[in-house]
């Protein structure tokens, strides 16, 4: 999903092996993920997405924005979640660790770059579920002629 104040840019889905920048974009107060070479395109992830980054995580701190030091998160591989779904007017997107910290997108800092890993089960475009399905459905179609 991509953040209720990203609405205003231009987005897509994230595709597995998508190589992906944190990006504050324009006209939206939000940072999100943009695809490396599409920085005015807003990639949105679905819950349970995994994704790897180069380099350790750095975020900013949950504030003293400019005067404190940028957390680090000392974890590389993150899953896709909403959370605080029940209040609309507050940003939703975040990462899981495996450590059990949840940050927020936006507080992530631009530039970091991640490369999706796998999308949830229910998360793949339509083409992939047929390509996956066509050699089951070709050896059914084959014992049933015989």
């Amino acid at each position: 999903m991509c953040d209720y104040s990203l609405h205003h840019v231009a987005t897509r889905p994230a595709k597995i092996e998508d190589k992906l920048a944190v990006t504050k974009f324009n006209n939206s107060i939000t940072r999100g993920f943009a695809a490396v070479g599409e920085p005015n395109v807003a990639v949105c992830l679905l819950p349970g997405t995994e994704i790897a980054f180069e380099a350790n995580v750095e975020c900013e701190p949950s504030f003293g924005i400019g005067i404190l030091p940028n957390k680090r998160i000392g974890q590389r591989l993150a899953r896709f979640r909403q959370i605080n779904m029940d209040n609309a007017v507050t940003h939703h997107d975040a990462l899981e660790f495996p450590d059990g910290q949840v940050v927020l997108l936006t507080r992530l800092c631009e530039g970091q770059r991640a490369t999706v890993l796998q999308l949830p089960a229910t998360g793949r475009p339509s083409g992939q579920e047929e390509a996956a399905e066509a050699p089951t459905r070709q050896a059914r179609e084959r014992s049933l002629s015989t």
